[in-house]
């Protein structure tokens, strides 16, 4: 036989023709040396991708019947010679390596009696036999997924389940959608349990976000257990964050809305009338009565965002002033605010 593409026999560690126990074994020991949790070193986590990969094919008789035939372009449909029941076959790994050895080792971190303190393999132990560091000697007698023993002592109810932590993700909205209010589509995948209760699926939702009129930056939304479902977790809780989208004109302070304007420095000392914008696309005349310094604000009342709370009230727009000075003055301009001015 020609192995076209990966050689998922090479990556266990052993030869064609192995057995099922042999290729739990190699599975356990390759896994147990390349979990990213306990090997640093570079790759380690890609190795242990590919360890789930192989141990995913050899472990499923049908997809190691197609792979010992035709290899990994068999297993993906890449050739013309089709499976040895004439069936066609398109495989691509999509498991999760870290769920894959929750589940054959029966719990998420149930192997800190086989590391060190250090947090490496220990040197004794036989990881053709770790059992031996419990006095057990080898693999006859247990039972359990992969070869472990179901219990070590009086029968129990197995790990217990611990919940994920939170998936969070950032929910940009406008101005203007938190001025109004509006209704968001999130699509996502996450991975379900299948009636077995033992492997996994992958399905499309989508989850409806009502933005509610006001809402502050920051603000979250919580779709409980959400996230990935494997036998050994509680799903984790999915959680949009309300962020504001960056406004070319406006800025938020609070439930204010901030309108920047540029008056010269004539208009600055002399007056003007500024004729603000507002979020839902009215202006408002501003006409500041004092001398207009840098960094001055005026307030127009309730033309802001909803206030929290109360959406039926709302906050102000805030006409922030800044001042544009020219770049030089004549001889005779200087000589004429020399004496208009009042000095210092």
């Amino acid at each position: 036989m020609v192995i076209m593409g990966k050689d998922y026999y090479s990556v266990l560690g052993i030869k064609k023709g192995a057995s099922e126990d042999e290729i739990k074994k190699a599975y356990r020991k390759q896994a147990l040396r390349y979990h990213p949790d306990k090997n640093k070193s570079p790759g380690a986590e890609e190795k242990f991708k590919e360890i789930a990969e192989a141990y995913d094919v050899l472990s499923d008789p049908k997809k190691k019947d197609i792979y010992d035939q035709f290899g990994e372009e068999g297993l993906k449909g890449n050739t013309s010679s089709g499976s040895s029941n004439g069936t066609s076959f398109n495989y691509t790994f999509h498991g999760d390596p870290h769920a894959m050895f929750a589940e054959f080792f029966g719990g998420r971190n149930p192997f800190e009696n086989f590391f060190n303190r250090n947090g490496g393999l220990d040197e004794d132990m036989d990881t053709d036999d770790p059992f031996a560091n419990f006095g057990m000697g080898g693999m006859g007698g247990m039972g359990g997924m992969g070869g472990f023993p179901r219990t070590f002592g009086p029968r129990t109810a197995g790990p217990e389940k611990k919940k994920d932590p939170p998936v969070v993700h950032e929910l940009r909205v406008t101005l203007e959608e938190v001025l109004s209010g509006c209704t968001k589509k999130m699509k996502i995948s996450h991975r379900r349990l299948n009636p077995d209760r033992r492997t996994t699926r992958t399905e499309d939702k989508i989850l409806t976000v009502e933005i509610k009129r006001g809402w502050k930056e920051g603000t979250k939304i919580t779709f409980a257990k959400e996230g990935d479902e494997t036998p050994t977790n509680i799903p984790a809780d999915v959680v949009f964050v309300v962020k504001d989208k960056p406004h070319p004109v406006f800025r938020r302070d609070g439930s204010d809305i901030v309108y920047p304007v540029q008056v010269s420095l004539r208009d600055a000392l002399c007056g003007c009338t500024v004729q603000a914008r507002t979020l839902g696309g009215r202006t408002v005349p501003v006409t500041p009565q004092e001398v207009i310094k840098p960094g001055m604000r005026k307030r127009v009342p309730g033309e802001g965002l909803p206030l929290p709370k109360f959406p039926e009230q709302r906050g102000d727009l805030v006409v922030e002033f800044s001042v544009k000075f020219p770049d030089r003055l004549s001889q005779s301009a200087r000589e004429a605010l020399g004496q208009a001015l009042p000095p210092s």
